[in-house]
């Protein structure tokens, strides 16, 4: 099992906006059959250095999870996120 976790900095912090991103980023589920569980979590404690979301992302394989990158529900999404993103950093780990 393969589990990706993607910590995400907006530029825009507002809470309405990271609601906004955490309904977009859940949209994802029930779109590509390779994705097995997603999460997007918002993050309770603010600050200047944290991270305003983590998108949590589980997989049956390695395999699967690169199918998921290149599947066009993901690829709408990731363009999207090209556009309000300020940063990210992630840990893609097997469980």
């Amino acid at each position: 099992m393969i589990l990706n976790h993607v910590l995400l900095k907006l530029k825009d912090r507002s809470l309405e906006h990271i609601e906004q991103v955490q309904t977009v980023l859940l949209g994802l589920r029930g779109e590509i059959q390779v994705l097995l569980d997603v999460q997007a979590e918002v993050n309770v404690r603010p600050g200047p250095s944290a991270y305003d979301l983590i998108l949590i992302t589980k997989f049956a394989s390695l395999e699967d999870m690169d199918e998921y990158l290149i599947h066009p529900a993901h690829q709408e999404v990731a363009k999207w996120m090209g556009t309000v993103l300020e940063t990210q950093a992630s840990v893609c780990c097997a469980i």
